[in-house]
């Protein structure tokens, strides 16, 4: 089977130079750990893989890599002997059966990342092949070097791709050399890919979820705004019937017989209380029928009497003044002229306007009717004695 480019690749570098080096993401992540663990010691490792052809292109496949245990260094060089290899090669043939040694991986602290004599001689007694391959790492400013050995030296090479594929040898052998490397028994090396895809998936679910959160918002917004309005025009409607209540009472004054004009008084109260109970439609309903009649009576009453809109007028007048310091009085001057003594309840003892209101209707419904009708702000400021004027 033909061989082919790997597709899921990333590339680092200029990678123009031959041979192209792919090294598997799996030995670039232990090559990193390898050297965060001794950082301040000498290590290396010895690359495992593969050199092939691919369009007519050579290029080396690093799949593996077995570290330099007791790192051999003779004056800050490493010094590799023929036994050194053959124990490396037999820790290899443990974990690694297909492939072959390719080149190593060094990395000195307090050194740059370059060659000198003493590493050429190893790498060409060592790894004699074309196209094998060195890499040293500057482990202060963290920056790696390649190398291809061509012509009897080490020569540079510009950039390098890390590829990503299952590697069940390097992953079992990563499990083996875990505590010597830094990484405890429950971390997992995971694939860099998989990190991508997991993240791209997270980031787009969080894309996808502020949407949903801005509609809940807006639909949220809009229902209380529809209730603000549901509850103004409840309020415009109450204070509309409040102005026709006044109306009424004060044309009371004005000769409109006293059963006919109460009657539609309490008709019109009725109607509030019908809205503030929820009935709002009927009450809307009722008010304006009710407002109606009563527009069509005051207007034969001031078509019929002039005097009786005099009185009317300074009736008015007199209740707005006496309103201020004394509610009560102003309420006995308009009964006194139209009202008789059952359209009145006297406090006693004991009486608060919930008292007075269960007594008369049975319920505390009428309570804010009762303080409408009398100007008592404050409901609880009644005394004994006081005459209350009964909606």
């Amino acid at each position: 089977m033909e061989q082919k480019f790997p597709k899921n690749v990333r590339q680092i570098g200029n990678v123009s130079d031959s041979p192209k080096i792919y090294v598997e993401d799996y030995v670039d992540t232990f090559l990193n750990q390898l050297c965060d663990y001794h950082n301040e010691e000498a290590v290396g490792a010895f690359l495992i893989g593969a050199q092939v052809i691919i369009e007519d292109q050579p290029c080396v496949y690093i799949s593996g890599a077995v570290q330099m245990d007791e790192f051999p260094l003779k004056d800050a060089n490493p010094v590799i002997d023929d036994a050194y290899v053959k124990k490396m090669r037999e820790e290899k043939e443990k974990y690694f059966h297909d492939s072959e040694l390719i080149g190593w991986f060094l990395a000195l602290p307090g050194q740059k990342a370059e060659t000198n004599e003493n590493i050429i001689k190893i790498h060409e007694k060592t790894f004699p092949e074309t196209n094998t391959v060195f890499i040293i790492r500057d482990t202060t400013a963290k920056e790696e070097m390649f190398f291809a050995y061509k012509y009897h030296d080490l020569l540079e090479i510009g950039g390098h791709y890390i590829y990503y594929e299952k590697n069940p040898d390097m992953q079992n052998y990563m499990v083996t050399k875990r505590r010597k490397i830094g990484m405890t028994p429950s971390e997992t090396v995971e694939d860099q890919a998989a990190k991508d895809f997991r993240s791209m998936v997270r980031n787009k679910m969080q894309q996808t979820a502020r949407p949903k959160q801005g509609r809940w918002s807006a639909a949220a917004s809009t229902f209380v705004i529809i209730v603000a309005l549901a509850i103004g025009v409840s309020m415009l409607n109450n204070y509309d019937k409040m102005k026709s209540v006044q109306k009424s009472l004060a044309l009371l004054a004005g000769g409109i017989p006293r059963n006919e004009s109460l009657k539609s008084a309490r008709e019109e109260l009725k109607d509030i209380q019908g809205i503030e109970n929820g009935k709002a439609e009927d009450g809307v309903n009722a008010g304006a029928e009710a407002q109606q009649k009563k527009n069509t009576e005051i207007s034969g009453q001031i078509s019929v009497s002039a005097e009786g809109v005099n009185k009317t007028e300074e009736l008015h007048t007199t209740q707005e003044q006496t309103s201020q310091s004394q509610p009560q009085e102003a309420a006995e001057a308009v009964s006194g002229a139209v009202l008789g003594d059952e359209d009145f309840y006297i406090v006693q003892k004991g009486d608060t306007l919930d008292s007075i209101s269960r007594k008369v209707y049975g319920s505390i419904s009428h309570v804010d009717a009762i303080c409408k009708m009398n100007g008592l702000e404050d409901g609880n400021l009644i005394f004994i004695g006081q005459k209350i004027l009964l909606p």
